[in-house]
């Protein structure tokens, strides 16, 4: 009688499922301690140095996942964007199965989204601006920064149109008012982060909650 054979086929799936798990992490690992990094130091004075120093990993290890610092630089920015994209859309696109919320709630939703802590914490906008200040100079930083505008542009004109259609203001661009939603969000931000004292996040989201009563006075009271 022959023994059974052990399951040795088992082994390498889980131990390589194990090993992308844990290279996964370290890019993430990797791409947090940038972010602090370029928070603190500015982006031109950001290192693979000082990255791998504020992350606990060696040069090595950053060098295997982002080869350079600005492969590293660049993959920080699309992280940056997607999870602020992320957000977005799943307030103006929901899952489907979901409800349906009304539009006078995705309205509600997304000025609680913009302004929301996950948003407007110091430390991310600093590296957003950071990014901004250096897209006309860079054009892999322009292409990404251009991409995520346009995204959240052609989302919000399309809440936009809709809110218009279902209110019947007749007299509303929904182009025209995405763009200046979209720049009043812009300037508070930047305000927020250079003096938060003068422009505090409660007075912030009052200014653009009163942009979009005054473009839409029959979905937000």
């Amino acid at each position: 009688m022959t023994s059974a054979s052990p399951p040795t086929a088992t082994i390498p799936t889980e131990k390589k499922r194990r090993q992308i798990r844990s290279r996964s992490e370290r890019r993430l690992q990797l791409i947090h301690a940038t972010i602090r990094c370029i928070a603190q130091h500015g982006l031109s004075a950001t290192t693979m140095q000082l990255v791998t120093r504020e992350a606990g990993l060696s040069l090595g290890i950053a060098n295997l996942h982002f080869q350079s610092k600005e492969n590293l630089l660049a993959e920080t920015l699309r992280h940056v964007t997607k999870e602020y994209n992320d957000g977005l859309l799943a307030i103006l696109i929901p899952e489907s199965g979901t409800s349906q919320a009304s539009l006078a709630d995705t309205l509600e939703r997304l000025l609680d989204f913009q302004l929301s802590h996950g948003v407007t914490q110091r430390q991310k906008m600093a590296v957003w601006f950071a990014y901004y200040g250096e897209a006309s100079a860079r054009p892999v930083y322009q292409k990404i920064c251009s991409s995520s505008d346009r995204l959240s542009m052609q989302k919000v004109e399309e809440l936009f149109a809709a809110v218009i259609n279902e209110g019947h203001y007749q007299d509303r661009d929904p182009q025209q008012l995405a763009t200046g939603y979209l720049a009043l969000i812009d300037g508070l931000w930047l305000n927020l982060l250079i003096a938060p004292r003068v422009l505090t996040k409660a007075r912030s989201k009052g200014l653009a909650r009163a942009y979009l009563q005054q473009a839409f006075p029959k979905h937000l009271s």
